[in-house]
């Protein structure tokens, strides 16, 4: 395997550290990570557990704070089994808040602040919660949607709007002193802690069931990676209702006695100062950010930081290396992984693009496969026996993880959705062997000799065109590195008259950006049946909360001129040139009149 001896001494070591730290998780089936966190309370004291501009807690004070919450919940008559919905902005408090009311059994929903209307609405129905918690900001949302909502309160943290119960009074008549044991019915490690939603960058999102187990392994494991300790201050401004940002980035930090530095969102022009300025040795990333970071003007700052590690998923191969370099970051580890998902990959060894490995030693313990997909019917492929079909080397396909039984191990398991249809949706049976059942990710990667994963696609944005498969993850990957491109998005579009989908990009480009020589990077690098054939010129991209394109809106507008008002572009087989794409082309296009 082609390694670097110093990589692969740092990646042993890393999975070593992480085995370590969850090896003897079920030990004590009702030490969940708000039991730890008034552990550490008395390790760690007075030291910095959460930093935010409009508040901040030390490891004492947080759980002090917690314990408050747990007992509202309880004089609120809140069991084990009942649900709240939390909708507040990134600060100390939300995570106070939900660390306290899962102490008791309760399930907390994380709602994405973003939502309104009736995507906000199926969020609600979907948890079904017996209260609701806002903060004072997103009150109009919810009050929009109260003839629809048949709750028991609306709490808010902040200034109460009419009609919403203001819960810092109420909170403040509660102890901050230890729960004791005839207090409240422990939850056991089995039991669900949060809903965490799906992203929803197409169709409504889903709610997926976190256990604390997977609280407390999430937390332990890349604590472990990471060799997380009270010396530590991690960089945090992804969303706290989403799990990377809120479970992952909290947990690895507070279970190891670091900080976390919490901001409300991420500012690419104030970044490399905040980093500076709280002297942050972690950074929690999304792939998008740094691809952010690279397109900003140079910063004095950029350089003059104590980061020692950058740790996400969604880093390009395109992006990695102008990144570490350009930033000077000593390591980078990169992962695979997903709310509802049963297993994950990492990238230990720092290699670029890669998602991750399984090293030979755990492979036993966690199964993963790549199975050949039929892309137009996005089913596997099955052979005369009625069994799956592996990959080869090299071969794209999509990953699967084995799902055991519920009397083998936790790790591993399947927890689903609120919804069951959707949980049965995710499963593949007889996979192998009969009566086996795996995880479907939807997601389509390849696996080189070395073992190493490496992401493709998502299921069902790969398109068919020419008779050939193309990834638009892939596309996208070589437009990124074209002159004048900040950032885009590729989708495939129904053409009349044509069989399959044509490409289609949309970006958003600076003024250096010049069609013919954009034209000319992509002949260099792409087949020709690759190559976007429309255009879309765009001042922003909208994006999800987790800074994911929104595609499938993008996709559904399609290139109609007359219902587009963006610069439209069409490479036009006549010309060899990218044209203006006004209505009178598009009516030529769409009556079949240009061959294509």
């Amino acid at each position: 395997m082609n390694v670097r001896s110093e990589d692969a001494k740092c990646a042993r070591d890393a999975w070593i550290r992480a085995l370590e730290r969850t090896a003897r998780i079920e030990d004590d089936p009702y030490c969940t990570l708000p039991v730890l966190i008034d552990r550490a309370a008395l390790d760690f004291g007075a030291s910095p557990a959460l930093v935010s501009a409009i508040g901040s807690l030390s490891y004492q004070e947080l759980a002090a704070r917690a314990n408050q919450y747990a007992r509202w919940g309880l004089s609120q008559g809140l069991k084990p089994g009942d649900t709240i919905a939390l909708m507040m902005g990134n600060c100390a408090e939300y995570v106070a808040l939900w660390l306290g009311l899962t102490r008791i059994g309760v399930t907390v929903a994380l709602i994405n602040t973003n939502l309104s209307g009736n995507a906000l609405a199926h969020c609600l129905e979907t948890a079904a919660p017996r209260l609701i918690v806002v903060g004072a900001e997103l009150t109009p949302a919810l009050a929009a949607l109260r003839t629809r909502l048949a709750y028991g309160g609306h709490w808010v943290l902040g200034e109460s709007p009419q009609d919403f119960i203001p819960l810092l009074p109420a909170l403040a008549q509660q102890s901050g002193d230890a729960l004791g044991r005839g207090d409240y019915e422990a939850p056991s490690l089995d039991a669900t802690a949060l809903y965490i939603y799906t992203s929803g960058t197409t169709g409504l999102p889903k709610a997926a069931r976190v256990t604390h187990y997977r609280v407390l392994r999430w937390s332990q494991w890349f604590a472990g990676l990471l060799d997380t300790s009270p010396k530590d201050r991690l960089f945090n401004c992804l969303p706290l209702y989403h799990s990377v940002g809120g479970v992952v980035a909290v947990g690895a930090a507070l279970v190891g006695g670091a900080a976390v530095v919490i901001r409300p969102r991420f500012s690419a022009s104030d970044f490399w100062r905040d980093v500076r300025e709280e002297r942050c040795t972690l950074f929690q990333y999304i792939g998008e950010l740094c691809r952010y970071l690279v397109n900003m003007p140079y910063q004095p700052l950029e350089t003059v930081h104590s980061l020692r590690m950058a740790c996400g998923n969604g880093l390009r191969h395109e992006v990695w290396e102008r990144f570490q370099a350009r930033f000077g970051i000593p390591r980078i580890l990169e992962y695979y992984a997903s709310t509802e998902g049963n297993f994950s990959l990492y990238n230990c060894e720092g290699r670029p693009g890669s998602i991750g490995r399984i090293p030979s030693y755990l492979a036993h313990r966690l199964p993963v496969a790549l199975l050949r997909i039929d892309v137009d019917s996005g089913e596997p492929m099955r052979d005369t026996a009625g069994f799956c079909e592996r990959c080869g080397p090299d071969e794209v396909g999509e990953a699967i993880g084995w799902i055991p039984g519920q009397a083998e191990t936790r790790a591993g398991r399947f927890e689903g959705y609120a919804d069951a249809d959707a949980t049965a949706r995710k499963v593949l049976r007889d996979v192998f062997k009969p009566g086996d059942a795996w995880y479907r990710t939807g997601d389509l990667m390849r696996r080189d000799a070395d073992g190493f994963f490496y992401f493709v696609d998502r299921m069902g944005e790969t398109y068919r065109w020419k008779g050939e498969n193309v990834s638009t993850e892939e596309v996208l990957g070589t437009l990124a590195g074209a002159h004048g491109v900040l950032e885009g998005v590729v989708f495939g579009v129904r053409v009349p008259h044509t069989e399959g989908s044509a490409g289609m990009a949309a970006l958003v480009a600076g003024l250096e950006f010049d069609l013919s020589a954009f034209r000319a990077f992509m002949i260099e690098r792409l087949p020709p049946y690759a190559r976007p054939l429309f255009l879309r010129l765009m001042p922003t991209l909208e994006s999800t909360g987790t800074f994911k394109p929104r595609k499938q809106e993008l996709q559904r507008e399609g290139f109609d001129p007359t219902q587009i008002r963006d610069p439209l572009y069409f490479d036009d087989p006549r010309v060899g040139a990218y044209v203006p794409l006004d209505a009178t082309l598009y009516a030529d296009i769409a009556a079949g009149r240009i061959r294509l």
